[in-house]
């Protein structure tokens, strides 16, 4: 089974332009949205996986490497699991 959040989710929800990302699920799907966005009509009932406020606050100092994107991603997705998101 495909992982849902990828290390390039974790990478987009990094480097958004946006003041305040957020990474999401909606039917399966992770997205990166504002936190504006993420409280419109169009978001209703996605799960906030993340922001990157608190994924910066898990991470050391630069930017991460590919295996830590990839690890990221894998303790996200597990706990999307967890959840039964």
């Amino acid at each position: 089974m495909p992982s849902t959040i990828t290390a390039e989710h974790v990478r987009e929800l990094l480097r958004s332009p946006d003041r305040d990302p957020r990474l999401v699920l909606l039917e399966g799907r992770a997205r990166v949205v504002s936190a504006e966005e993420a409280g419109t009509d169009r978001w209703r009932g996605a799960v906030e996986v993340v922001s990157r406020d608190d994924l910066r606050g898990r991470l050391g100092p630069g930017e991460p490497s590919e295996g830590e994107l990839e690890s990221l991603a894998a303790r996200l997705e597990a706990v999307v699991a967890e959840l039964g998101a």
